[in-house]
Order: structure tokens, then C-alpha cells, then sequence
């Protein structure tokens, strides 16, 4: 049987229970969905960090003001139900992660950078790997969140992020919208030896994507929006923000570097469709009808989990020790963003899972889950 892929204009739909669900089940997972909204405010400018370390902590890229909680369920290509106002383009905080991920697979597989374990130096020559201390940093370092980068960027030095504190629940999973903590100014700890720590570091993911944008020469929306989102059908309604201090001289040209995390505003806005084509994209390992658009290798080492995180690969969160599900397989991975935003694969069932501002996910993950007909 030919595995389905959504065409750009034309999203086939299956009833639940010709997906192998149990409607009524399906139906009351929805409504429980519902219930969860986070209860932080909807004007997401009152969640920009705010106190002791301001001026850092301070909005420098666009924010807008969120829905109510929202979701969907794909089975094997197919749309099968959902909650909420899934076409609204909403701030997806550190889902952001994952898309600099693949940008970065495309990147090593376009020979931009030879191997995760090859310096970032050698490649990228803007000054910000030039210490003793940041040469040792590998593509693999950065992408694991284990680099230690050390400088400021973008007017925000790297202690900001020193220490905050990110359990197994991805930032703001539970409710707080920004999520973490991090050290005062003269309380920040030490730094570690590259590849020896692993730390959620906003400002070193905002480095990793100005280093992939020096090595195209180009902005990161239109490398993902030519090579990953065009190509899945993705809506002309997404956007990826940087800051407003984030625009750096590439070959003579201004561009905007993007924010991976939107700690300080920016990110990726992004309606419901559009991340579950990319989940699905990733559940079907690269591939989007007979095109490759991401190597089936990168997939593979993309979800291989840091030695030093367990429930970590490359900027996507892995589910090895089901912090994010009970009854899905340990293979199970997701982009995961602060307010309860996951897009959820679960390879095993070809099942990609989207939830916008919800503050039980692992609850409502697993009641879609139980909702599935065995065999199924």
C-alpha cells in the first residue's frame, strides 16, 4: 500500500473509526484537551522575563497574543479529528529547535559542514568561535545543548540562560509560558569543558542559527520555506522571527539571524497543519512522497540521544524514559515549546500528534493514545 501524503490544497480526512480509533474515546480525549489550557495569560508579552537581570530580560522580538488550546491527530497521513483553532498561527516558543535542526541536516548534507564532530570553527569564521575555549565546540555540541558557548549575542551574554533550570517537562510544559530560571550576574556558575554539560541555553541555540545562516549566506525562513516547507505543502501563513538586535552583515547584505527559542520574542509562528506536516515528514524519515527532503541518516542521528540527556537529540526531545508518553514507544520523539506546544511522532503508529497551549500534554497524549483500536 502507497503511504499517503497530504497534497499542499487538499488534506484527505478519515473518521475515527475507520482510522482505528474509538470515536467516543477520541471524542472525550478531545474534550479533556479542552480542560488543560494553560492558565498563564493570553498576551504573551506579560511573559517575557522581567526582575533582577533586566535590562537582558527585555522583549526584543515580535510576540502577539495566543488562542485558546487547540490540537490535532494524524494517522497515517490522514487528518483525524481536532480541538480548538488549529488554522490560527500561533508563537510556538522552543518548537522553534527542532526547524534549526533540520536546517542543519540540510546543511551537513549539503557539504556545508563535513561531520557533527567537526568544530564549528572550522567552518565559521565571524569571530564567535575563535577563543580557546569556544574552538572546541562541535556541531554536536551545539545541537545537543551541550556546547558551553561563551560570549554575548545579540546584546544578551550567555550567563542569562547559566543554570536555568529545565526538568523533564520542556520549558513551560506545565503552565508557564517562558519557563526556567537562570543565575544572577554574580552568582552565574562556571563554565564547563564543551561537550560535558548539558544546559537549555536560549542564546547558544540563537548561535547555532547564525552560524548555519553563515554558512549559507541567507536567511534561515527561506532555506526552510524553498527545501522543507514548500515542498510538504505547508501554508504561506507561517513566519520565523528574529529580534530586533539580531541583524548581522553577510556578505554586504543585512539579514536577520532568527530566534530558536523565543525567550526574548520571535520564533516561529506557525499554524497546527503546518507542524503537523512537519512531524509527519520527520514520523515518514525524511521522505515526502518519492523526494528525499531531509537524509534518512540525519533522521537516525538526529534522534540518538545525548550521553549526557537521555530525553535528548538534536534540538528535539526523545521519549526513551517516557517522560512525554506512558504508551507510546520509547522511539517516539517531538519539537516541544514553553505553554504546553509539542507536536508529538510516534514512528511506530504513524501517528503525529499536535497540541497548542496545553498544560497536561503527557495526559492528553496518552488518552489519544488509549483512544487507538489495538492492531492499529
Amino acid at each position: 500500500m502507497t503511504a499517503y501524503f497530504p497534497a499542499a490544497d487538499n488534506w484527505q480526512s478519515l473518521d475515527p473509526a475507520t482510522a482505528g480509533f474509538d470515536p467516543a474515546q477520541l471524542a472525550a480525549a478531545f474534550s479533556y484537551a479542552a480542560t488543560q489550557e494553560i492558565t498563564a495569560s493570553r498576551d504573551l508579552r506579560d511573559m517575557v522575563p522581567k526582575g533582577e537581570r533586566h535590562p537582558y530580560d527585555r522583549q526584543l522580538g515580535p510576540l502577539q497574543d495566543r488562542s485558546p488550546a487547540a490540537g490535532l491527530v494524524v494517522k497515517n497521513g490522514y487528518l483525524v479529528g481536532s480541538f480548538g483553532p488549529i488554522d490560527s498561527v500561533e508563537v510556538t516558543f522552543s518548537c522553534s529547535k527542532s526547524y534549526i535542526s533540520a536546517v542543519a541536516g540540510l546543511a551537513c548534507n549539503d557539504g556545508l559542514f563535513n561531520d557533527l564532530d567537526e568544530p564549528v570553527g572550522h567552518s565559521v569564521k565571524d569571530g564567535g568561535f575563535d577563543s580557546a575555549h569556544n574552538a572546541q565546540i562541535t556541531w554536536r555540541h551545539l545541537l545537543q545543548l551541550t556546547s558551553e558557548w561563551e560570549g554575548e549575542l545579540f546584546g544578551i551574554p550567555d550567563w542569562i540562560d547559566r543554570d536555568r533550570k529545565v526538568g523533564s517537562a520542556a520549558p513551560g510544559m506545565e503552565g508557564s509560558v517562558i519557563g526556567g530560571s537562570a543565575a544572577l550576574v554574580d552568582e552565574h556558575r562556571a563554565l564547563q569543558t564543551p561537550g560535558t554539560f548539558w544546559e537549555y541555553n536560549d542564546i547558544r541555540v540563537n548561535r547555532a542559527a547564525l552560524a548555519l545562516l553563515r554558512l549559507y549566506h541567507k536567511a534561515l525562513p527561506e532555506i526552510l520555506k524553498t527545501r522543507i516547507m514548500d515542498p510538504i505543502g505547508a501554508s504561506a501563513t507561517w513566519q520565523w522571527h528574529g529580534y530586533e538586535t539580531s541583524w548581522v552583515e553577510e556578505n554586504g547584505e543585512k539579514i536577520q539571524a532568527v530566534s530558536g527559542g523565543a525567550h526574548w520574542g520571535g520564533g516561529i509562528w506557525i499554524n497546527s497543519y503546518d507542524h503537523a506536516r512537519f512531524g509527519l515528514l520527520y514520523s515518514r524519515r525524511g521522505y515526502w512522497g518519492d523526494r528525499q527532503l531531509l537524509p534518512e541518516a540525519w533522521i537516525g542521528r538526529t534522534l540518538q540521544p545525548c550521553d549526557l540527556n537521555p530525553e535528548y537529540g538534536l534540538l528535539w526531545w526523545l521519549n526513551h524514559q517516557h517522560a512525554m508518553s506512558d504508551l507510546a514507544c520509547v522511539e517516539s520523539f517531538a519539537a516541544r515549546g514553553a505553554g504546553g506546544n509539542i507536536v508529538f511522532v510516534e514512528p511506530q503508529k504513524d501517528l503525529v500528534i499536535v497540541l497548542r497551549w496545553c498544560g497536561n500534554t503527557k495526559g492528553v497524549i496518552d488518552r489519544i493514545l488509549a483512544s487507538e483500536k489495538a492492531g492499529h
